[in-house]
């Protein structure tokens, strides 16, 4: 029985985390869809086929001032949707995945609590759907590697191209983010491209080897790759151990029951 609650508080503690972390993943997708620097990018026939986030300290652009040496490193996420018919759906797409990870984190939270097997079975299925997708999506990205960097390269030009024709503010940030995000200015790298005031500051000689945004995305793709899959392969067992726990403490409430 000491066993039983050990596992029971634990699944408590690890699925609270989880429904904390889907609420943060939630917020984040509400706020690029209603934020009004971002609305825009979503709104129209015209909006963008792919979807980025960038930064590890929120998603606000940060001082054009700031000493690139004193800047934190940055993450970079990559939402890539299908044809440009379905451009809004990289931030739909973060909205679910938080509703998602709140609606597991409930069921493990209260089945644990509850010592409700109806409810952890739900957890149990949920967290199995999951894996499997997460186990999906990792071999499609690694096979179809070289398409994804070829359509993140090629929404970053358009945008840039059309923020130079239109000067929109929504364009505008995300190229701050994207370029302040990877330390990189424009589709080349050039000194006209480092001039502008959506790329980080540069001093001295170092404006004349601003690496170009292109090449930044490949480099992100090619060289980062180990660290994407051991943070997916983190998570997959983090997973595993979850469906573990639920399916013990299921067997051992069942068990309890039927000695009452």
């Amino acid at each position: 029985m000491n066993g039983m609650q050990c596992i029971k508080y634990v699944m408590f503690v690890f699925n609270f985390l989880f429904w904390l972390a889907g609420t943060g993943v939630l917020a984040v997708g509400l706020w690029l869809r209603f934020d009004s620097r971002t609305k825009p990018l979503f709104e129209g026939v015209d909006s963008p086929s792919v979807f980025f986030t960038v930064g590890q300290s929120g998603l606000c652009a940060p001082d054009v001032s700031e000493d690139p040496s004193q800047r934190p490193a940055r993450s970079l996420r990559v939402f890539v949707s299908a044809p440009p018919s379905s451009g809004k759906q990289g931030v739909y797409l973060l909205i679910a995945a938080g509703g998602l990870m709140m609606v597991v984190g409930f069921l493990g939270c209260c089945g644990a609590i509850k010592e409700s097997p109806c409810m952890l079975g739900l957890f149990f299925i949920f967290l199995l759907i999951i894996f499997a997708a997460e186990v999906a999506a990792g071999i499609w990205g690694l096979s179809n590697r070289d398409k994804v960097i070829e359509e993140v390269t090629e929404f970053y030009k358009q945008t840039f191209d059309n923020y130079k024709n239109t000067k929109q503010e929504a364009l505008k940030e995300t190229l701050r983010l994207i370029h302040f995000g990877l330390d990189c200015c424009g589709p080349t790298g050039s000194l006209f491209d480092a001039a502008k005031d959506i790329c980080p500051k540069q001093e001295g000689l170092a404006i004349l080897v601003t690496t170009s945004c292109p090449k930044a995305i490949d480099e992100v793709f090619n060289n980062k790759l180990h660290i994407i899959g051991g943070v997916g392969i983190g998570i997959g067992v983090i997973m595993i151990f979850g469906m573990i726990f639920s399916m013990m403490l299921c067997c051992a409430i069942k068990r309890s029951r039927e000695f009452v």
